[in-house]
């Protein structure tokens, strides 16, 4: 389980950013989603929502990318597999 902070909100971009995604937080009539965009990797959510809500959005997308994990650190590779096994267990 996570909790719900500013802080555990930047360790999850920074997993993002470690594995070639950038985080944007825009507008828009959309929940939430990620894209290949020219050759780069984006990931875009609602910028209305809650940290709750990006923490949750960011923890889907993650869970449904292919990761190279042997380029993480020990504390992103932790944090990658406290990822991918909260969605298993949902």
């Amino acid at each position: 389980m996570f909790k719900y902070t500013t802080n555990t909100l930047k360790k999850i971009e920074d997993l993002f950013k470690s594995v070639g995604y950038v985080v944007r937080y825009e507008k828009g009539n959309f929940h939430a989603g990620y894209c290949v965009l020219e050759n780069k990797k984006v990931a875009v959510v609602n910028k209305y929502f809650t940290t709750e809500a990006r923490i949750n959005c960011l923890i889907d997308i993650m869970s449904k990318m292919e990761v190279d994990t042997s380029e993480l650190e020990e504390t992103e590779l932790a944090l990658y597999k406290k990822i991918t096994s909260q969605n298993v267990e949902n």
